[in-house]
């Protein structure tokens, strides 16, 4: 870009854009479109049936997953304002990062690519993202920190019944420089998600995905006591089983629990942030900031775990009017594309957590893939500031959209 015209800024995602096009300078193009449902289908070509199977099952017959896609909100643009110098930069617990998106926990990665979280995880270090890693994560927690480098990182925490267990992975999490807590509220156990069953596709159960138990000490024990050997291939399937069913157990913790694991995460963290997602419901909200955590991020798990649930953006507003003043609030399902960013943003959440899209990516071509996905979203998002009028992060809200009542539709993909 002639610098006379757009001044040098960073980041500048929109150059992206760009150098896309320019490949057609050397008879090429962008490997494939990361449209999202062009990305999607072509995952599906792209993965193993169960690698396939678990990233796009959502639960019972999908009824939650379409919710968040529903397009109610419409943005208004704004014109003549001077965006040359945008800014997509913010900061988000203390890191100044590249722009208000965070890679989602996902788990069990190495059933879209060999090396699995590792990845996600270098890209995210690349592009200053926070990266949040899954207990249920197919890579050590360890190998995950190395890849990421000095890149933010969040730990998503599953919490087992086991407290001697629970005390090892938040040391381990913050010994490797994760230096946020997010528990997950919405998966004691998994939801009834149909062909995942009628396949009987669970990779833990068949031996794959344990590497985060397989490298806990206290874990270890837990398989010496069951008489499992490791270096055994016949036991990895019981090894794996018994891994996944302390993490999800299927036994519901209650609010009783949220105080003491607050104040255990401040203890081993020196103080730093601890969140809560799967929030839905404003009471919910008000009690995770009575119990003392620092955020939430407002989550259905992305339509996996209730089918006929309510959209996560449906109920943003509510819950940011409720305690959007006393903590910082995280927004996570249905995001594809960078108006879906925009929305979340301007209804009052500090950022959006990313998932099925860089799955998908990872899933057609590894870390390239993860790359290309998530630099065109950042690239949407920052053309989409540019085109709609909005010069910096702060200036996002909801003056810059409308509600139509009674308008549906998969405007959003």
């Amino acid at each position: 870009m002639d610098p006379s015209i757009q001044p040098t800024r960073e980041p500048n995602y929109a150059l992206y854009q760009k150098e896309c096009f320019l490949l057609s300078q050397q008879g090429s193009h962008p490997d494939f479109s990361t449209r999202p449902d062009k990305l999607e289908q072509l995952a599906k070509e792209s993965l193993t049936k169960g690698g396939w199977l678990y990233a796009s099952c959502n639960a019972g017959i999908g009824w939650t997953d379409r919710a968040n896609r529903e397009g109610r909100w419409r943005i208004i643009p704004r014109m003549l304002v001077d965006t040359t110098a945008r800014d997509t930069t913010t900061e988000l617990f203390g890191h100044k990062v590249n722009a208000p998106i965070c890679f989602a926990p996902i788990g069990i990665n190495k059933i879209y690519h060999p090396l699995g979280e590792i990845n996600a995880a270098k890209v995210a270090q690349e592009l200053n993202l926070p990266y949040c890693l899954s207990t249920a994560g197919s890579q050590p927690i360890e190998d995950v920190a190395k890849a990421n480098g000095n890149g933010p990182r969040f730990f998503q925490l599953y919490c087992p019944h086991d407290e001697e267990l629970e005390d090892s992975l938040l040391k381990r999490a913050w010994d490797s420089g994760f230096d946020v807590c997010i528990l997950t509220l919405d998966t004691w156990q998994l939801a009834w998600r149909h062909e995942d069953i009628a396949n009987s596709n669970y990779a833990f159960y068949r031996g794959i995905g344990a590497d985060i138990g397989l490298t806990d000490p206290v874990f270890r024990k837990r398989i010496e006591e069951a008489g499992l050997n490791p270096e055994n291939p016949e036991d990895m399937p019981k090894i794996g089983e018994k891994w996944i069913d302390n993490v999800w157990h299927g036994k519901a913790h209650t609010w009783d629990k949220i105080p003491k694991l607050v104040k255990k995460w401040k203890a081993i963290s020196n103080g730093r942030p601890f969140l809560l997602k799967g929030i839905q419901h404003p009471e919910d909200a008000r009690k995770a900031v009575e119990a003392g955590c620092d955020g939430i991020v407002v989550s259905n798990h992305a339509g996996r775990q209730v089918d006929g649930a309510v959209g996560s953006l449906e109920v943003l507003p509510e819950i940011v009017e409720a305690v959007g003043d006393k903590c910082t609030i995280l927004f996570d399902s249905g995001i594809r594309t960078g108006a879906d960013v925009f929305k979340a943003l301007a209804l009052g959440a500090k950022a959006v957590l990313v998932g099925r899209l860089w799955v998908y990516g990872m899933g057609i071509s590894g870390e390239a893939g993860v790359r290309h996905v998530m630099k065109s979203l950042l690239a949407d998002f920052d053309i989409l500031m540019n085109c709609a009028g909005v010069n910096k992060i702060s200036d996002i809200d909801k003056s810059h959209l409308r509600y139509l009542e009674g308008i549906g539709g998969l405007g959003n993909m």
